[in-house]
């Protein structure tokens, strides 16, 4: 059967921290990918410069320093393409009081090991819990989102979750689209397992009346063409032709977003938009469903409930296991779930 569900982060510890003069004053955090799981850090960094007045510096992939860019409360970046021994001698120079390891990885242990272990913070990625549900389908998860997760690491620093959700920063320059009345789907997944087939994804815009932006990466470009083309006038197709930062710009100004579980989906609540959010073989409760500010709940989650093969992964397969693909195939979206809801904060 088909379920659709609210969800909304749990309300946040909004205390001031208590005055400590040891607090550190140079921090650096780490994590390598992906865009969702890099937006999803940003609530640990705006607390680290706004309730410590630390220097912030973070160490990441090349390939996703655009998303850190303009992020006021971060001081300086470093990059690596693949290696950590690319920047390890620039990271050494800046001898830090602290590190947040929010990735928590064989890079990360890399990075800690030669700068000499100093003082490291890190999160519970709950690796057992996960693989029991995905295994066993016996369900340990705790009840907490993997931001809350993030900043609990940090809570030993005296930092408190400000309740203000994520943050995207876009970049002056970007050109930014009207706001209207349009819907945007970020019809594209990092694994196939997680993305709608092309016929359901084509049936959802066939439903929708009002115009939509279709978003995704060159790798959908061609779905995204056929289906735009099959769909009708009131669908345009974007996938493949603009930057990461023009889709987010679609996504702030757009009135309502559909999108899998991916980095679209993060992106998306960080402007605290209207989403329906679409699972196929990850869960929610796996806790990377969309975070919001405290007070706002604009999520609703349509994914088949009680299939015995689901979850299957905690991250996607290039195809179903099973061959049956029924966490997607049996997804129904009535009208008036894509229908604009008024603008409410619940």
């Amino acid at each position: 059967m088909t379920s659709t569900t609210d969800s909304h982060s749990p309300a946040p510890n909004t205390q001031h921290p208590v005055p400590n003069t040891q607090h550190p004053k140079k921090i650096l955090l780490l994590r390598f990918s992906s865009i969702g799981d890099i937006v999803l850090t940003t609530p640990v960094i705006r607390g680290l410069k706004k309730q410590l007045n630390a220097e912030v510096h973070y160490l990441t992939k090349a390939s996703y320093l655009s998303i850190l860019k303009y992020n006021p409360y971060i001081d300086k970046i470093f990059t690596i393409q693949k290696k950590v021994s690319e920047v390890l001698p620039a990271l050494k120079n800046e001898k830090y009081d602290v590190i947040v390891d929010l990735h928590k990885n064989l890079r990360t242990w890399q990075v800690r090991f030669g700068l000499g272990f100093p003082k490291t913070l890190t999160f519970d990625k709950i690796n057992f819990e996960k693989w029991l549900m995905v295994n066993f389908k016996i369900n340990r998860l705790p009840n907490i989102h993997i931001v809350d997760r993030y900043l609990k690491s940090v809570e030993s620093l005296d930092v408190k979750n400000d309740g203000q959700g994520l943050d995207y920063f876009l970049p002056p320059e970007t050109i930014a689209p009207k706001p209207g009345n349009y819907t945007v789907f970020a019809i594209g997944a990092a694994h196939a397992t997680k993305r709608l087939p092309n016929d359901k994804i084509l049936d959802i815009c066939q439903k929708i009346k009002t115009p939509i932006i279709l978003i995704g990466g060159k790798d959908v470009a061609e779905e995204g063409e056929t289906i735009a083309q099959k769909a009708g006038a009131h669908v345009k197709n974007l996938c493949g032709k603009i930057s990461l930062h023009d889709s987010a710009r679609y996504l702030r100004d757009a009135q309502k977003v559909i999108t899998h579980d991916t980095g679209m989906m993060h992106i998306a609540a960080a402007f605290n938009k209207e989403i329906i959010s679409i699972w196929g073989n990850t869960i929610p409760e796996f806790g990377m469903y969309p975070y919001y500010n405290i007070g706002i709940q604009k999520n609703k989650t349509l994914e088949v409930k009680e299939l015995s093969c689901r979850p299957c992964s905690k991250i996607g397969f290039a195809e179903c296991p099973k061959g049956h693909f029924k966490c997607m195939n049996k997804l129904e979206v009535s009208d008036e779930w894509l229908a604009v809801s008024p603008d409410t904060n619940l």
